[in-house]
């Protein structure tokens, strides 16, 4: 098994970091879970960046994926989640880039899983507004998955991790337990049985005026400058895994 990731913060991992500040995530857990599963090493790697729009997933990324020696076996996609959060989103055009990964991959011999990310919009400003262009953007890969036969992994529908408590700080990134039930969702559908992580249900959080405010001002705000300033998350970043890891069964 050769698995390459490739994708935005939600494959890079953010929001589940370790000790040192690194990002962990889903894929990698999916990583050591294929390993464990098959008895077998790994080779994985890690290309996501976060603030990444999809065009450059879907082309650098990609053609960076492709390029790898040897070929990878395994490919997983997710991206749109940045593009849908500025304004004039073209889902069409999402779509068709989509589409484009998906007959490269399959031009290529590598077999591509497709994933949609987790739903943020409970929590967050123009809430609707994302949920509606996540919502058809979901279904819209779904479908293409359909036609060509691929793996379809439909994370923004599960509504078990919709619950504040996977969510960072920032509502907008998994948390660790969030990165855990992605990965569970993921080898389950790669056929490696795994629980899908829950958390105990438990009061639901309450919104208080003062954290509410910390939010705006420590996140918020932040997010709206880079977009003012025409800068990502992601600027003068690299990917975290570039270039094959042997992860040990």
């Amino acid at each position: 098994m050769r698995y390459v990731a490739i994708g935005d913060s939600f494959t890079e991992g953010v929001g589940d970091e370790r000790p040192d500040g690194s990002p962990r995530g889903w894929a990698d857990l999916v990583a050591a879970g294929l390993a464990a599963g098959s008895g077998e090493p790994v080779r994985y790697a890690n290309l996501a960046i976060r603030g990444r729009l999809l065009e450059p997933i879907v082309t650098d990324q990609l053609d960076a994926a492709l390029a790898m020696s040897p070929t990878p076996t395994l490919i997983s996609l997710n991206g749109g989640g940045n593009d849908m959060m500025r304004p004039g989103t073209d889902l069409d055009r999402l779509v068709s880039l989509t589409e484009h990964a998906v007959r490269r991959c399959s031009a290529a011999g590598v077999r591509l899983l497709l994933l949609s990310g987790a739903d943020p919009s409970q929590r967050l400003p123009f809430g609707r507004v994302m949920h509606r262009r996540g919502a058809a953007l979901t279904v819209a890969v779904g479908r293409l998955a359909r036609e060509h036969d691929l793996l379809f992994v439909n994370v923004f529908d599960d509504v078990e991790i919709r619950r504040a408590e996977y969510w960072s700080a920032d509502r907008l990134h998994l948390n660790p337990a969030g990165h855990q039930r992605v990965a569970g969702l993921v080898l389950n559908a790669l056929g490696h049985p795994a629980t899908a992580h829950r958390i105990d249900p438990g009061p639901a959080p309450t919104r208080r005026l003062l954290a509410e405010a910390r939010f705006y001002r420590e996140h918020v705000l932040p997010w709206v400058t880079r977009r003012l300033r025409h800068q990502s998350s992601g600027d003068g970043r690299l990917a975290k895994h570039p270039e094959w890891t042997a992860v040990p069964a």
